[in-house]
Order: structure tokens, then sequence, then C-alpha cells
């Protein structure tokens, strides 16, 4: 069982934020070379939130302690401490998505006058959908048929192959067959 992560202090804010480096986590790697260091953005409940250094194989709860830990009260229930991240990610905590997103994701009219699922999008964008390149865990988790594993298998696709060219690279993920991929394509975009 890993105990949540308390705050002893409550350290002064700094005006610039810098990449915090924290010690390596216990899963090496498994080549014997030493980890590469990823930069993972921290916003949210956290003492202080910005861009924290951790090693590579770090989790979720890593990420968590670079960031002074989470400030008092904070509901660490919706967070998946042993999760690994990514170079690049965004770790939200104590963040709730915005009303929006979630209707979004599922394909939920937002009102009067909606032509599709979700709102606004960037230019020539469909509306509402979620871009393959830049989406976090969060809103991979959303999306029907993907669980925090098959999000998981999306932004590790993603590390390893740089960016989507084609919704249809899904199909390359473990997990995404046919039918789930028949799912997905009308919610996604890259």
């Amino acid at each position: 069982m890993v105990a949540e992560p308390t705050a002893t202090g409550v350290p002064e804010p700094s005006t610039a934020p810098a990449p915090v480096p924290v010690s390596e986590p216990s899963s090496a790697s498994s080549s014997g070379q030493p980890a590469v260091p990823l930069v993972v953005s921290v916003s949210g409940r956290v003492q202080r939130p910005g861009l924290v250094e951790v090693p590579g194989g770090a989790r979720v709860a890593d990420v968590l302690e670079a960031a002074g830990g989470a400030l008092p009260g904070t509901d660490l229930a919706g967070l998946n401490l042993a999760r690994r991240v990514i170079d690049g990610e965004q770790v939200a905590v104590a963040v709730p998505p915005a009303p929006d997103a979630a209707l979004a994701a599922v394909g939920v009219a937002r009102g009067p006058g909606s032509t599709g699922p979700g709102a606004a999008a960037g230019p020539g964008a469909p509306p509402g959908r979620i871009d393959l390149n830049s989406a976090t865990p969060e809103q991979l988790d959303s999306l029907p048929g993907v669980g925090p594993v098959t999000a998981q298998r999306i932004l590790e696709w993603r590390a390893r192959n740089g960016r989507f060219a084609r919704v249809e690279q899904l199909r390359e993920i473990e997990g995404i067959g046919e039918r789930r991929f028949g799912q997905l394509r009308e919610l996604v975009r890259v």
C-alpha cells in the first residue's frame, strides 16, 4: 500500500518555475542505463505548480513529490499515483474537468444549434474531437472503451513514434481492435 504524500511545510513559492529534480524511482531502466530525465507540467492543488524534472520510469507519485506534495486537504482519490509518466505530460492534481470537455468526449451535443459532439476546436478541425497528439491521459481515458491502460498505451505509442499522422494509426495500439476503432474514429483527430 502506498501512503499519500503529505506536506510537512509550505515553502515560499518561487517567482520563476524551474524543473525540480527528484531521486531515482526504484524501477530503474532494465538496460542498466541511467534513465533519461522527463519534464512534466504539474498543475492544480500542489505546493509548487509548474515544471518538474523526474527520472525516466517515474510515476505520478514521484511527480507529486517533486512539486512539493499536495496542498493540505487535497483529495487524491481520482489520481493514479502508480501510473508511469511520459516526457511533456501534464499532471493535474484535484482539477475537475471542464463540464463541456466530458460531454464532448462522449459525443453529447451541448445546446441548441450544435452540429456535432462538443464545441469549437482549432481551425479546420472537427468540433469537439480530442487531439491524439496533445491529449492528456485523463482526456484519453474519458473516451468510450478507453480506460487508463489503453490511454497509457496511446501515450507510450506517441512517445515512441512521435506525432500521430493519421487517426488510423490507433489500430497499431494493443487493445484497440476494429470495433473499438470504429467507436473512436469520430471522437478523435490529429
